[in-house]
Order: structure tokens, then sequence, then C-alpha cells
């Protein structure tokens, strides 16, 4: 990866920390009277004090010249990364992709994968050097039976972010992938554009315009066998329907998702009970990932503010959408590019695009990491860089970083944010 220059970094940071600043103008909430920075960790608070209340907003004075000599801390990212059967190789390549050794990864096999590729998948998590030394990849190794369609996806989610609460010491953001996911930015630009992003905010796509689901999703009542059979099997319907809720309101959107470390602390918690009571109505609904957390967040007052209407992807979907989104290609490309995001998906193993990503987007060789500015190995005689850990907050960002800040600019702008929060 080319290295940057120095006055190109303090463009894209100023470019980057400017129009936050605005919005923080605008959005952040003061307790007592006093003015939060924007970059203030509202993980710090109190669980009593997961208060958004918008009478309460007071805006902060922005200097008209903004130093950056001193940049924010770079955040960090916990990654779930899951796949089933088939899915060791692509596994793999992804974890290579994304890993940093500021963020936490927990790898996911369910038991629909035979015992040897699982432990083909457990043996590079547990004796890849880096990830020996660094100690900040791991994998779960007693496996969920998880139905895609069912709620015991819902279940798994919960399970890896409750060990990432428990073992994953600190981290900012949870981020859901596959192993049908790719990395359009490298990581380096992810910390670096997000160390100017408020680290409560949730990105997650939803709405509650709920259409033809209403009917084929919301009052169908289903069983996923996955809660109580040893072997995997197809969701199934009983004959009984039931009405729309009218205890909490429903929304929905994609399945993938970048949630704040704060909700997803009040998820497993759930101290006024609303995500308990959430969970025990998404176990009998069809495709439960594209609603639970979204009518969490949108029923919790504490957090409905904070929703940046995003899943961070760039999907493909047929027209009508069928179950699953259409296969990425090289055909594809610019689209990719276009959208800003820094994740795509869903990709074949061995698709020829994820080869161009690697060289064009990532500089990423095969077998390799993706290079930052935490590798310091010589690369002599063809080995990775990376092989040799050095400051993992020393921050490189390339071209992606340009693309990302534009797609947070936009997704943060006036037009945006506040207009498409739970509507």
């Amino acid at each position: 990866m080319p290295n940057c220059q120095p006055k190109w970094i303090l463009s894209l940071a100023f470019g980057s920390i400017f129009p936050l600043f605005l919005l923080c103008f605008t959005t952040i909430a003061s307790f007592n009277g006093v003015p939060l920075l924007f970059l203030y960790r509202f993980s710090a608070i109190g669980r009593s004090s997961y208060h958004f209340v918008e009478n309460q907003l007071k805006p902060i004075s922005v200097s008209t010249h903004i130093t950056i000599s001193t940049p924010p801390s770079p955040p960090r990212f916990a990654y779930l990364i899951s796949g089933s059967a088939g899915n060791g190789k692509m596994l793999r390549r992804m974890l290579l992709a994304i890993y940093h050794p500021l963020n936490q990864y927990i790898v996911h096999v369910d038991r629909k994968a035979s015992h040897a590729e699982r432990l083909t998948i457990e043996q590079f998590v547990t004796d890849y050097k880096v990830f020996k030394e660094v100690g900040n990849v791991r994998m779960i190794m007693k496996a969920n039976l998880v139905t895609y369609r069912g709620c015991t996806m819902v279940a798994n989610t919960l399970h890896a972010a409750a060990i990432m609460l428990r073992e994953g010491g600190n981290w900012d953001w949870f981020i859901n992938l596959s192993a049908s996911d790719y990395p359009l930015v490298t990581q380096d630009d992810l910390l670096h554009i997000f160390s100017y992003v408020p680290r409560d905010l949730n990105f997650i796509d939803h709405t509650s315009k709920m259409g033809w689901k209403a009917g084929q999703r919301a009052k169908p009542v289903i069983i996923d066998p996955a809660l109580h059979n040893s072997k995997k099997a197809e969701v199934f319907w009983i004959t009984q329907r039931r009405s729309i809720p009218t205890a909490f309101k429903l929304f929905t959107g994609s399945a993938w998702m970048a949630l704040s470390r704060p909700f997803v602390d009040y998820c497993i918690w759930g101290w006024d009970n609303l995500p308990r009571k959430v969970l025990m109505y998404y176990t009998n609904f069809l495709s439960s990932p594209e609603g639970y957390f979204h009518t969490v967040i949108c029923n919790a007052k504490a957090f409905s503010n904070t929703t940046v209407n995003n899943d961070l992807h760039f999907i493909l979907w047929d027209n009508p959408p069928k179950q699953h989104p259409r296969r990425l290609t090289l055909s594809h490309m610019q689209r990719m590019l276009n959208s800003n995001a820094p994740f795509a998906r869903k990709f074949h193993q061995n698709s020829r695009v994820l080869d161009k990503i690697d060289t064009d987007l990532l500089s990423r060789g095969e077998e390799m990491f993706t290079p930052g500015g935490w590798c310091v190995g010589s690369g002599e005689n063809g080995t990775d860089p990376c092989s040799v850990v050095g400051t993992p907050t020393v921050l490189r960002p390339g071209p992606g970083a340009k693309r990302l800040q534009t797609l947070i600019n936009s997704l943060l702008s006036n037009d945006n944010f506040r207009l498409r929060q739970c509507k």
C-alpha cells in the first residue's frame, strides 16, 4: 500500500472532522447543563443515564480554526464473522482482509460444518502467528445450530456479542459479517474515518413500512427447529396466525449492521425488559434477523435517535427481492465503488472480483493481511510485512477513506440523519 503524503492526510482529516463538527453542533445532548464533546464515550455513562432528550440539546461552540495536529484516538471494532459448511477458505480470506490489531474478532462456524472443517478453522484462529501474538481473535468452540430464516441467527449474534462484552476488552462498535461478505476499504481507512464519528451512533438500515412483510412475516407463526433439534432443518409454519403487535411498533431492514457498545450492552442486559420481550416475539417471526434489533432500537427512547439509516454494505437485490441478494461479479465493480460502502455482499468463494478488490482496493497479496500503518515487516523475499506488528494506532488511510468520508458525510447530513430515524 503506497504511503500517504502528510499533506493529503491533513486535507482528508480536515474534510472528515468539519462536517461532523457541524453535525455535533446541532445534535449533541448535554447533561446537567454541561455540553458533551462530539467524541464523548457514551459507554462511560452509567446505565441509568442513557437519555437523549431533544429539549436538552444545546449547541457547542465550534472554532473557525480546527486544529488536527492531535487527531482523536481511533475506535475499536468488534467483528463477528459467521460461516457454515464449505465456508472455511472464505472465512480465512475474510479474516486476513479485515484484520487489525486494534480490533476484536470472533468466528462462528455453525454445526452444519463437519468436525474436520471446524477443526481446520480453529487451528488457523488459535495458531496463526499474529493472532497468537496479539490475542484478539477467538472462536466460539461450542458451535450453535443456525437457521438463516429463524431466530437462532439472532440468538447466535447475541451469543457472540455477550462474549465480546465479557472478554473483548474495550471496543466501540459491534459489526456482524458473514463468510459471503468482503471489505471494500482497508481497516486503516475505516478506523481513520470512524475516529471522527460519535461513538453512540448505530448504523442500521430500518423502516416501519412493513409492506408485504406484515402479511408474510409478521402474521404467520413459525418454528425454528434449531431451537430444539440437533440436526439442521427448515423452519415450519403452524396454522394459527397472529395480529400485528400493539405493545411496540415493528421495524424491518437489513440483517447487517454496526451497533454501538451501549446499545449492545442494553440488548444483552435489557434492564427495562424491552429487548427480552421483543426477542420472545421474534422467536416465531420469519427472518427475524431483519427485524429484531431494528424493533428494539426504535422502540427504546434512549436509543431511537442514535440510528443512522444505513447498513454500510453494498448489496444488489432482484426486483422484487428474493430471499437472498444477487452474487456480485466483476461487472458490479464500479457500482460497488460508487456506493462508497465499506463492505459488500454476496460473493462466490473463488470469484475473480475478490482478486480485483484485493489488488486494486486493499493492496493485499494472496494469503496476506491487508497492509496498514501497524505493519512494520521488511516484506523481503515475498514475506508479509504485516507478519511483524508495530504500533496499532498508527494509521495510513488511502483512497478508500475518501470514499467512506463521502458516505458518512451524506448519512450525517441534515437531509438524511434526523429525517430518516425510525420512520
